[in-house]
């Protein structure tokens, strides 16, 4: 069997990683010399704790270690495995993202290419579409926008205290209304 690349390894591992309550977010398999790579990020509605990567990263080294004596994988002469979350880099490319994501700042993008902040609010009930919130002429302001209109979008790092009516703002349940979302400026 040829080293596996990182799509077998999403199919193989994502039961196992749910059994933990996780997404997986990303794989990088990277084969080198003697001591190839497998990077594996994940993440779940509750965080994971260093302990749950822990036991997360013990069961996939004996899942591993079983397929390759069972000749399932092979990972060559030997492997380090890394297990971890994402990090803020993360791109929000998927419905979990946004949801995980509530009360914090994103730049975001849509196909004009100009870059917007908002902090995310609720989903609606079939993650589609998701309320941001921003402060425009000292008055918080809330936008629906489609998910599927948003072309990037990626958690901003912050430093200054966060604008207490903004967070309480993202913290309502999502009303589809027009009334309650200033439109879209292009």
């Amino acid at each position: 069997m040829a080293f596996p690349d990182a799509e077998q390894l999403t199919q193989l591992l994502t039961p196992k990683v749910e059994e933990f309550g996780f997404d997986i977010e990303h794989i990088k398999t990277t084969k080198a010399g003697k001591k190839s790579q497998v990077i594996i990020k994940v993440d779940g509605d509750e965080r994971p704790t260093s302990d749950d990567l822990e036991k997360l990263s013990t069961a996939i080294s004996e899942y591993f270690d079983a397929a390759e004596d069972a000749g399932e994988l092979n990972f060559g002469a030997g492997y380090t495995l890394e297990v971890s979350t994402p990090g803020v880099d993360l791109p929000l490319t998927a419905p979990r993202h946004w949801r995980r994501n509530r009360g914090r700042l994103v730049a975001y993008e849509f196909e004009d290419g100009k870059t917007h902040r908002g902090r995310v609010g609720a989903l609606n009930d079939d993650e589609t579409a998701v309320v941001l919130v921003s402060t425009e002429k000292k008055q918080v302001v809330t936008r629906i926008e489609r998910l599927e209109n948003i072309q990037r979008a990626v958690v901003e790092i912050e430093f200054a205290k966060v604008p207490a009516a903004e967070l309480e703002a993202t913290q309502e349940a999502f009303v589809d209304a027009e009334e309650n979302s200033a439109p879209r400026e292009d």
